[in-house]
């Protein structure tokens, strides 16, 4: 709800962007939405963790006060980096899997 609050419009999505502009390099708007695979949750949630203090710091515009109950908690934030964490190892081994073009199930388990 948030990425699609930010992307609204043109005006907010800018305003969004120069809200840490001058802290990274390169500036990134929240992932609105992604494809099915599982994999790509995860790069939501990655790309949502590290704008958590730019969303904050955006949307703090009284314009927006009816958004409030949207923002995470920092207990919250510390479940969605658990969540991170604990899915990094089957997104490293889903890809390397998809690369193979033969049956790849014995190089998992020993045979």
């Amino acid at each position: 709800m948030i990425a699609v609050l930010i992307t609204l419009t043109p005006g907010r999505r800018n305003k969004f962007i120069d809200c840490h502009k001058a802290k990274v390099r390169i500036a990134v708007l929240p992932i609105m939405d992604v494809k099915t695979c599982w994999n790509s949750i995860l790069e939501l949630l990655e790309r949502a963790y590290r704008l958590q203090e730019f969303t904050h710091e955006g949307l703090q515009n009284p314009k927006y006060s009816d958004y409030r109950p949207l923002f995470t908690t920092q207990d919250k934030w510390t479940i969605v980096k658990y969540v991170i964490e604990g899915l990094r190892p089957f997104q490293y081994w889903t890809l390397w899997m998809s690369k193979r073009h033969t049956v790849t199930l014995h190089h998992v388990i020993t045979v």
